[in-house]
């Protein structure tokens, strides 16, 4: 192993805790049998993307870019050292 393969496998890593914790934090997107009876419009429906949620969501899908990106790369650069 060489040096970048070993920077890449902590950002590899990185990204990984990343995406486990922002997927943890975020609320369930059914609400099971009282969501049916209930309106969802409501201020946060309509300002979705400035939400808790809507954040996580970002985070979690900008994590998920960074860690194809990481493997993709670090699988093409360890190939052509060889």
């Amino acid at each position: 192993m060489n040096a970048f393969e070993i920077v890449a496998g902590v950002f590899l890593l990185l990204a990984c805790l990343l995406i486990i914790i922002t997927t943890m934090l975020q609320k369930p997107k059914q609400g099971g049998l009282g969501s049916s009876f209930a309106s969802t419009e409501s201020y946060f429906g309509k300002n979705s993307g400035r939400t808790m949620d809507a954040v996580l969501a970002r985070l979690t899908k900008i994590g998920g870019v960074i860690f194809l990106v990481l493997t993709v790369l670090t699988a093409v650069i360890s190939v052509y050292l060889q």
